[in-house]
């Protein structure tokens, strides 16, 4: 018997074959080159303008206070003088062109180097100091049992974020330095006092120190999110398989957090030449310019203090470039190892 002649069954002879023209899951207009169900960007416009309205004034701030002022790192290639015109923006058309000296300026001076090696030190203690707090306060909340006492725990430890930098230097100096309580005390019991504050070899594990107080609690929210995301049911079928808990935080905990660690480290790795401006400004008379002196200060000190504008904006934009080739270079390792980082491959 011939393969036309063999009949179909029931089903099959009920079930009607689908065409383009006739496929309800393919738009209207759809020759079969575009994926089914993908609305066009008219389509998609009205479905959500309503959000777009609402992500408008948010939008404006962005392009007004981030994306504009990108347009006057022009000084940078300029020996810019805002008293050439009345008007400081129309000074950046009369000002002279001089190239890439601003930059050879920059390269050549010591105090630049200088406060990048101090920019760098910074930051690789912030890394392997700060950065594994949150991660470990995260974990001890998240094993308290009680909702009340880790509500209240997680309450304290987010209090100092909400505290000027201001407010943070004056309790460390209450704290440690040369009047403060410990100091003091040692003094009534016959010991030699000491102040850290103005010690400039311990600065540096000084300004870590403020940071993971103030910024801890921060830190600490954003990983608390993640694990709240992971069902309990792995938690119990994994004690039923005998388990222990430091078990169970290594092979369910720490996986369920490595994509939030690998975002976080993306953006702390971009932000590595940022280690405190107003903190390291604070306390630069009392240490020195020696031990405080990073790129965001010796920014402030030629633009603002020595009115040395390009010099200043050369210097920023070589800061800029850094922290955006860091940022590239970080993305690339997370994606090597499997995570996903800022954005997608």
């Amino acid at each position: 018997m011939s393969h036309s002649t063999v009949p179909r069954s029931r089903t099959e002879a009920k079930t009607p074959e689908k065409t383009p023209a006739t496929d309800p899951e393919r738009p209207a207009g759809d020759k079969g080159g575009k994926r089914a169900g993908k609305l066009s960007l008219r389509l998609r416009f009205r479905r959500d303008r309503t959000l777009i309205l609402m992500t408008l004034p948010a939008l404006l701030l962005v392009l007004v206070f981030n994306y504009i002022p990108i347009l006057g790192n022009v000084v940078a290639f300029q020996d810019y003088d805002p008293y050439l015109s009345e008007n400081g923006f129309v000074a950046i058309f009369e000002s002279p062109w001089i190239g890439f000296e601003q930059f050879e300026r920059i390269f050549a001076d010591s105090a630049f180097w200088h406060a990048v090696r101090n920019t760098f030190v910074l930051f690789f203690l912030q890394l392997v100091l700060y950065f594994p707090v949150p991660i470990m306060l995260a974990l001890l909340i998240n094993s308290v049992v009680r909702p009340r006492v880790r509500a209240i725990a997680q309450a304290i430890m987010y209090l100092p974020h909400f505290f000027s930098w201001v407010l943070v230097v004056t309790v460390f100096m209450q704290i440690f330095g040369g009047a403060g309580i410990i100091a003091q005390t040692l003094r009534e019991h016959g010991y030699e006092g000491f102040d850290l504050m103005t010690n400039p070899e311990v600065f540096k594990y000084l300004v870590t120190a403020e940071t993971i107080w103030k910024d801890a609690g921060w830190g600490i929210i954003v990983f608390l999110a993640a694990l709240s995301a992971v069902s309990n049911d792995l938690y119990e079928a994994a004690a039923m398989d005998g388990a222990g808990r430091w078990r169970r935080m290594w092979h369910i905990t720490l996986p369920a957090l490595r994509p939030v660690i690998a975002l976080l480290l993306v953006l702390r790795v971009g932000d590595a030449l940022t280690v405190g401006f107003e903190q390291l400004l604070l306390q630069r008379q009392a240490v020195g310019v020696a031990a405080s002196e990073v790129l965001d200060t010796y920014v402030w000190w030629n633009g603002i203090r020595n009115q040395d504008f390009s010099y200043a904006a050369a210097a920023g934009l070589i800061k800029g470039v850094v922290g955006l080739a860091l940022v590239l270079t970080a993305n690339k390792v997370a994606h090597l190892m499997g995570e996903q980082g800022v954005y997608k491959k």
